[in-house]
């Protein structure tokens, strides 16, 4: 068996792969095995007594969202009892950003690859502040939730059906040559995605004070655009997986207790590992000690190349999370020792326009000892604290050595 040949098939599709945002629609009519009673989340799988605070938080506020409970008690009880279901986003098409609670009745971005046909779903973005993906549940939380899901997503949907579909990987080309690396930073990308959206909103909405209340929180939101590019970015990992003999990671994930992967040639199992403490920028008043473990499953960006893998885009991020411009480009330049590939989609005017670097070679991160960089956000260790800082984060090398081991067993007899 060729390696290098299985890994030069598995990228190819992971670059060839073109998301298209097609609409939006109810999480139960479109996610695959989505039930009344299944709450999905961020990272790998996880059982409600190893939860963090964010993620019980966000567990809480997705069952009185539903109805499935009436206070926090009978949420917790439920939730220990087993009376409802939890499962990875990822083991059903899916990607949210730090809790990453999907519901039911949730409306989700849906997103097709319009190479190879697969799809992948992600919820609307809150915004910042105090919000359910960290762990927040207050009434004022809900009630943004039902305005978001009902209003809101009645718009947008209306206004993809009335549109051809964005092309998401163009939309992200475009906002790396404008400052974005398409994690941490979309200010660029989420004015593009208003300045797509506006006219289709103006089409369909007939009550004016609607169509300003939905362009505003669009507009508000420099995050608007991270689900929909998450999303696109999980499509075309998924592209990717399932390569027999490859070695290349299609999934990274943190669930706020353990880090994730999943390797393309070893099917649906996961190597985990206690997930870090991001180090970073902290916001005035909080420290090191109020962080909560690394959280999302927004780390599918720098699967697909971009993210802290495309950092030298993006020079003003380092103001953002404690570093400078040229520690920016340092971190670009070294995800290529540990990737396979450079993405021609994606090119970073700062490196001469060289293609971002893409798909993450187990193997390379063993034999080399460097393991991937990652953009997150950090979220208070509290549930519903909310985001108390930013910066970078590296998965424990152990689940790159475990999936290493796993693979040596399967192909390497």
């Amino acid at each position: 068996m060729n390696i290098d040949q299985a890994n030069s098939t598995a990228v190819e599709r992971m670059m060839s792969a073109q998301p298209i945002l097609k609409g939006l629609a109810m999480a139960r009519d479109v996610i695959p095995g989505m039930k009344d009673n299944l709450l999905l989340h961020a990272g790998p799988p996880i059982e409600w007594v190893r939860m963090s605070g964010p993620m019980r938080g966000a567990m809480i506020g997705a069952m009185l969202y539903e109805g499935l409970a009436r206070d926090e008690a009978q949420a917790t009880a439920m939730a220990e009892k087993g009376e409802v279901e939890f499962a990875p986003c990822h083991e059903h098409n899916a990607v949210g950003p730090m809790a990453g609670l999907i519901s039911a009745s949730m409306k989700v971005y849906v997103v097709e690859n319009a190479t190879h046909g697969n799809r992948a779903y992600s919820g609307l973005n809150e915004g910042y502040g105090k919000v359910l993906r960290y762990g927040a549940y207050s009434e004022d939380v809900l009630k943004r939730l039902r305005w978001m899901n009902g209003e809101l997503a009645a718009v947008l949907a209306d206004s993809l059906a009335a549109s051809e579909g964005l092309d998401l990987r163009a939309l992200i080309a475009e906002a790396m040559h404008m400052g974005d690396e398409g994690h941490n930073r979309n200010k660029a990308g989420s004015l593009l995605y208003l300045k797509w959206l506006s006219p289709l909103i103006a089409k369909v909405t007939k009550d004016d004070a609607v169509e300003s209340e939905v362009l505003r929180f669009i507009g508000d939101n420099a995050l608007s655009v991270l689900n929909p590019v998450m999303a696109a970015c999980k499509a075309m990992a998924d592209a990717a997986h399932g390569v027999e003999g490859s070695s290349l990671v299609t999934t990274m994930a943190r669930n706020g207790t353990d880090f994730g992967i999943r390797v393309s040639g070893l099917g649906g199992r996961w190597f985990i590992a206690p997930a870090e403490i991001p180090q970073g920028k902290w916001f005035p008043g909080f420290t090191a000690d109020d962080a909560n473990r690394d959280l999302g499953d927004s780390a599918i960006t720098e699967t697909a190349g971009i993210g802290g893998f495309a950092m030298a885009a993006a020079p003003a991020i380092v103001t953002f999370i404690g570093s400078t411009p040229k520690d920016a480009i340092n971190a670009t330049l070294e995800m290529y020792e540990i990737t396979v590939a450079e993405n021609a989609n994606f090119t970073i005017p700062t490196l001469d326009f060289r293609g971002s670097p893409t798909g993450i070679d187990i193997r390379k991160v063993v034999e080399k000892g460097i393991t991937p960089r990652i953009n997150t956000g950090i979220a208070h260790k509290q549930a519903g604290v909310g985001q108390i800082g930013a910066g970078l984060v590296r998965p424990p090398v152990k689940i790159f050595q475990d999936g290493l081991s796993a693979y040596s067993e399967r192909y390497e007899p």
